[in-house]
């Protein structure tokens, strides 16, 4: 994935018309569309390859499975047009391994999620989430998912993996995340869904935030 705008669209509409005529809009301000379960169930996994004209399709169906279900979920989202999938790490190495294995045979990508962006995620996944970004690590994965809401864990998971993985940060926006701030504190692209899809002026809503982020590198 080209570091260009340093901007992902998380395209969480379920109308397949509506993800269409967004991404068509914000073609030209975004690195990559993030998919998830919403639009996939809601118009079928045809939808990937529809989209893949207008920027490349990251899948974000947080895969979590024994090893070779991982790999057959990865492989089926790959055929679909996917360039890259996030995955979950903690069903451990040797599940991560698989899905890392088959991307890098396909020349595609895998982002581990490391700590999710919502309150929820300090119960449980924030105590597990630097063992993780190791591990993602160890396998190469292609990159991380942490989270825009808690820059200082950014840093931290930055410390961990170093610059040989690329960190992907959701929360930006509705959930309260700056895109200025986590690209500072070591993102490498921002993740910004409800304040672009759901603006009248989506390519403008988009620009305003790649402006945002020109301003800090």
């Amino acid at each position: 994935m080209e570091k260009n705008t340093r901007l992902i669209l998380a395209l969480d509409v379920t109308d397949r018309d509506e993800a269409i005529q967004i991404s068509e809009k914000v073609a030209g301000y975004v690195d990559a569309i993030k998919i998830g379960y919403p639009l996939a169930l809601a118009t079928g996994m045809e939808i990937i390859g529809q989209l893949s004209k207008y920027a490349p399709i990251i899948a974000d169906f947080k895969v979590a499975d024994i090893p070779n279900t991982n790999r057959l979920i990865c492989e089926q989202v790959f055929k679909a047009g996917a360039d890259g999938v996030i995955v979950q790490g903690f069903t451990g190495h040797d599940s991560l391994e698989a899905a890392v294995k088959l991307a890098k045979e396909q020349k595609k990508d895998i982002f581990v999620v490391t700590e999710m962006s919502h309150p929820g995620a300090l119960d449980f996944m924030q105590q597990a989430g630097e063992g993780i970004a190791k591990m993602a690590a160890d396998v190469k994965a292609s990159g991380v998912v942490a989270p825009a809401t808690r820059p200082e864990r950014v840093t931290e998971i930055r410390k961990i993996i170093g610059n040989e993985l690329s960190i992907i940060s959701p929360g930006v926006g509705a959930q309260g995340g700056s895109a200025s701030d986590v690209i500072k504190a070591g993102a490498d692209w921002v993740i910004v869904g409800r304040s672009i899809y759901q603006s009248d002026e989506p390519d403008m809503a988009a620009k305003k935030i790649v402006d945002e982020i020109k301003e800090v590198i």
